[in-house]
């Protein structure tokens, strides 16, 4: 009987099924570094605001404490976002016809707030508490990053599930002592998960991954 195939289907059939498995395979990987990206993280993507607030000037410069704008992070889930009340305490003194800070008079002006962009934006089916965290020795640098070195804010971190994950299943490699949790130039001493282990047991931190904890 005379042979139906040529011989080379053989060698066409294992490279169409290799090479589509190497390509589907790429794709994934593509997919998963978009991801990944700051496209899709915007890790380091400065956002636009309608006021070029800087915290660099106002952490650094003039010394301002988190809790001075952040007034409610102590206390409450949410870490709270300045009323324009709290800028004029200082900009009816200083730069007080600045054109940069219109927005800002504006809205004193005519009780408007301010429609600030949000940097870091949660899904609404993630529950998150500012006020646990703090007071768990949990500093605003570990999630925010060094925000004293930022003309305008952006993220630092994914804020994936993974990325909290790593911090929930070993909280000693990155806690601190309480009186540092608003501290910008801490730096994680050599001894780190010492002091750590120390301090989960101290401020009785629990290793929470339950799918329940962050998702009610």
């Amino acid at each position: 009987m005379s042979q139906i195939f040529h011989r080379s289907t053989n060698t066409i059939s294992r490279v169409t099924i290799f090479g589509s498995i190497a390509l589907a395979a790429a794709a994934i990987a593509a997919l998963a570094a978009i991801n990944e990206s700051s496209y899709i993280t915007e890790v380091g993507v400065a956002r636009i605001q309608p006021v070029p607030f800087s915290h660099k000037h106002h952490v650094t410069d003039d010394g301002i404490d988190c809790r001075y704008c952040h007034t409610s992070v102590e206390s409450s889930s949410f870490a709270g976002i300045p009323p324009t009340k709290i800028c004029m305490n200082c900009h009816t003194q200083i730069w007080s016809d600045s054109q940069m800070l219109a927005p800002v008079r504006e809205s004193f002006r005519t009780g408007r707030s301010l429609e600030w962009t949000r940097v870091h934006n949660l899904p609404g089916f993630v529950y998150f508490d500012h006020s646990i965290h703090v007071n768990k020795g949990v500093g605003c640098t570990t999630c925010h990053g060094q925000v004293d070195q930022m003309p305008l804010m952006w993220r630092e971190n994914s804020l994936y599930m993974k990325w909290c994950l790593d911090c929930h299943r070993n909280p000693e490699r990155f806690v601190r002592p309480r009186q540092y949790v608003f501290s910008t130039d801490y730096r994680p001493p050599s001894d780190q998960i010492t002091l750590g282990k120390r301090l989960v047991k101290e401020y009785r931190i629990q290793k929470l991954t339950s799918c329940s904890t962050c998702h009610r």
